[in-house]
């Protein structure tokens, strides 16, 4: 008989409030008020910036708490287009921001907002490597409350971290601070028909893998294995509509509210192999972080099966298999990526052989790979990127 799950958890779940539909962005000047907000600033990419009439309909229920609009958010939030928005910050003196977009917008936000607080050189506040252990300092200065009108799902919306990109080295540089988290989310119908359906595709790959890697986790938390559990339904059910009916918003908000469960999930369990890998990689690549991410799943599985056998049986359970066996989950996973059209191979997707060694390297370096049931060795990092291409 099979010994019965630890069941000594420690399970937080921080503020957070979601509003979801027609009249959800009425929220936003109420938000606004209960924090004592009256000088918000948005932030976003330039391609949101571009649909007035969705960006017309934010304005429009904030009035003239709005002060300022910086649209510089960059793909990937390179560090100088975020020590901009930290700069448009603090001109604008702000009180709150709003993050409008995906991904890169709601990183941006969050780093400057960081930035802005500690007001340091980012090498001061990003987690760093000493005597061979990750280290995140404590950023202990107050931050400007944060809200996220999306545009595409992301799992960064229910987040604490933001890692940033400096161009001129590779490096990602991590930064956490649970103060800098969002306070909520408003999913507006019209804003989440902005995004192009291939970019909402690739954000839904990223939700899949991380709630996927979330399920392989040693810490059982029931709490977070049933939000992630739900996370995977979700876009399993959804995905394939977006492609079908673009024109449709409930798929979009349904794989919005995944990745709420996701991130929140995921939040409890940590990150993964999979994960480690595509911050590394996805620079190096022509695809989004989701797509590299979705891309290697399968090879952290098969990585991580010989330690939670069980846990990777249990996805399959999640996902109706009746085989019971790891690997049975491992192949699922894969024929889904199929289903989801998602790139099978690292060269498919513009990444040079050359490059892999750095990004092992990097990757070596990521919080994520931490948190995976198995600490990988950089060898093993090697190997299973080079399997991949």
């Amino acid at each position: 008989m099979s010994a019965e799950p630890d069941l000594r958890i420690r399970h937080v779940a921080p503020a957070f409030r979601t509003f979801c539909g027609e009249g959800a962005l009425d929220a936003l000047p109420r938000e606004l008020a209960r924090v004592g907000a009256r000088r918000a600033v948005i932030i976003c990419i330039p391609a949101v910036a571009a649909h007035t009439e969705a960006m017309g309909r934010v304005h429009e229920v904030l009035g003239e708490r709005l002060v300022g609009q910086f649209d510089g958010v960059e793909e990937h939030s390179p560090l100088p287009s975020v020590e901009r928005a930290r700069d448009f910050l603090a001109e604008h003196e702000a009180d709150a921001l709003i993050a409008i977009g995906g991904g890169s917008s709601v990183v941006t936000a969050r780093a400057a907002t960081i930035l802005l607080g500690e007001g340091k050189d980012v090498r001061q506040l990003c987690t760093r490597r000493e005597d061979g252990r990750l280290v995140s300092p404590k950023l202990a200065a107050p931050k400007l409350p944060q809200w996220v009108v999306p545009s595409s799902p992301t799992t960064a919306y229910a987040k604490a971290g933001a890692a940033v990109r400096d161009p001129e080295t590779g490096e990602r540089l991590a930064l956490y601070d649970p103060k800098a988290r969002a306070q909520g989310v408003v999913l507006d119908p019209v804003m989440a028909l902005t995004a192009p359906p291939r970019l909402s595709w690739s954000a839904a790959l990223n939700i899949f893998s991380m709630a996927v890697e979330g399920l392989q986790s040693r810490r059982v938390d029931p709490l977070a294995d049933a939000q992630l559990a739900h996370a995977l339904r979700t876009v399993v059910t959804w995905l394939p509509r977006v492609a079908k009916d673009p024109e449709l918003a409930a798929p979009r908000l349904q794989l919005m509210l995944a990745a709420i469960t996701s991130g929140q999930g995921s939040d409890h369990t940590g990150g993964g192999l999979a994960q480690a890998l595509s911050h590394a990689i996805g620079p190096r690549s022509s695809a989004p972080n989701g797509v590299v991410e979705a891309l290697l799943l399968p090879h952290a599985m098969r990585f991580n099966a010989s330690v939670v056998p069980g846990r990777l049986a249990a996805i399959g359970e999640y996902l109706g298999l009746a085989d019971s066996s790891a690997e049975a989950a491992v192949t699922e996973v894969e024929r889904l990526l199929d289903v989801f059209e998602a790139p099978r191979r690292l060269q498919d997707i513009g990444v040079e052989q050359e490059s892999l060694a750095e990004a092992a390297s990097h990757a070596m370096d990521d919080w994520a790979i931490t948190a995976g049931p198995r600490l990988p060795e950089e060898q093993d990092v090697r190997e299973l990127i080079n399997g991949a291409w």
